[in-house]
């Protein structure tokens, strides 16, 4: 759906993400007439082509970069990005053996199922090979077992939502 976000299309303020949700809307008025938020088969997708194949080998400094890219997505109801706001459970960074390329697999939650931004969430995350030369693509994998909750934040994200 949101394949081409760039760094600087990523929604930060009320405003621009209400432009956001009002371009993908139009965008998706004839496709697709599922409700907003919640859980169902949207997020069952695979990647095409991002399965992680035989003989790949892992790659902690992609992994690094993907990570770097994580902590610049912002769960737009809350002031803390996703990845100190403890939704990412794992991420799994490889390179092919045959030709280098760049795969990954995040495997997330979001702080409810019900999240009524969770298509704007998930949309970002597997935006990121558009915005990253070394990665060619990037799967998603949703996840509500374990259930997120407040001890899963990092130290900085329960210090900006005042926790700490």
């Amino acid at each position: 759906m949101s394949d081409d976000i760039k760094n600087d299309e990523i929604p930060t303020t009320p405003e621009e993400l209400a432009a956001w949700e009002a371009k993908q809307a139009a965008q998706n008025a004839d496709q697709d007439d599922s409700p907003v938020g919640g859980v169902d088969d949207r997020f069952d997708r695979v990647e095409e082509g991002c399965i992680k194949p035989e003989g790949a080998r892992s790659d902690d400094a992609l992994k690094e970069k993907v990570i770097a890219q994580l902590k610049t997505i912002y769960d737009p109801e809350l002031p803390v990005d996703i990845y100190n706001l403890g939704l990412i459970y794992d991420i799994d960074c490889w390179r092919h053996p045959d030709n280098g390329t760049g795969g990954c697999k995040v495997t997330m939650t979001l702080t409810s199922a019900t999240c009524s931004m969770s298509e704007v969430i998930v949309d970002l995350v597997r935006s990121i090979p558009k915005r990253m030369d070394e990665l060619d693509c990037l799967d998603v994998n949703l996840v509500f077992d374990p259930p997120w909750d407040q001890s899963k934040m990092s130290d900085e994200a329960k210090l900006a939502m005042g926790m700490l």
